[in-house]
């Protein structure tokens, strides 16, 4: 009898290219699905509250290896501001270098909407009873109002019409220095509650410390900037 050939029916290996565009194939979905879902997450974590006050400092957060001397020519303007309502002139020295680095952020409002030199929120500055104000304080608070020495009154805000040109402006070093002496007075400064004013000033213990710190160093280096 003649013999069968008996052929094998061998399945041809996979060439390895082709396994790993199947596998990429395959998780393509899938990688889809957990960048949508990590979006999603971190958008919703943005908008808790404690997050949402360390994304706004990290705006500010001051850079330590630059720049931490006074600028000479603000001194007597300082010492003015804070003579007037007892507070030391390196606390308020330290937030502006803490707030805007001197008045060299550009430009001086914040994404969270903080204005001027010392960065206020507008409701911090017209008034917290003003009928916009609500949340962080941004408002809707029309240009003719944030700036009325009359309305800031009345609504009870912080701003003051230091230089007395009939405006109390935030984008006025005069008048921005003079809210904030008068703002970190009335939270317990001109009594020597330092940290209680900084944290009313921004609520964050690492704004605290770092204002703090800043104070430190200036107080250090008062002799030097008052020609001793």
């Amino acid at each position: 009898m003649a013999k069968r050939k008996i052929i094998k029916n061998r399945r041809k290996p996979l060439r390895k290219g082709g396994c790993l565009i199947a596998s990429f194939i395959f998780l393509i979905p899938s990688m889809i699905v957990l960048y949508v879902m990590t979006a999603l997450f971190w958008s919703a974590l943005r908008d808790v509250p404690f997050i949402r006050e360390l994304n706004e400092y990290a705006d500010h957060t001051p850079d330590r290896l630059f720049d931490i001397r006074v600028p000479e020519n603000y001194v007597p303007l300082y010492k003015e501001a804070a003579d007037e309502y007892g507070i030391p002139w390196t606390l308020l020295a330290a937030h502006h270098r803490v707030e805007t680095r001197f008045s060299t952020m550009d430009p001086l409002v914040s994404p969270a909407g903080a204005e001027g030199h010392m960065q206020f929120m507008p409701c911090t500055w017209v008034g917290w009873s003003h009928p916009s104000c609500s949340g962080l304080g941004k408002g809707e608070i029309p240009e003719v109002e944030k700036t009325d020495p009359e309305a800031i009154r009345s609504y009870g805000g912080y701003g003051l019409d230091a230089d007395g040109d009939g405006k109390a402006d935030p984008f006025n070093l005069r008048d921005s220095l003079y809210s904030a002496a008068s703002y970190l007075a009335q939270n317990g400064a001109a009594e020597g509650q330092l940290e209680q004013a900084i944290f009313l000033y921004n609520h964050s213990d690492q704004y605290v410390e770092d204002v703090m710190s800043f104070y430190r160093d200036y107080q250090q280096r008062a002799d030097e900037y008052s020609g001793k």
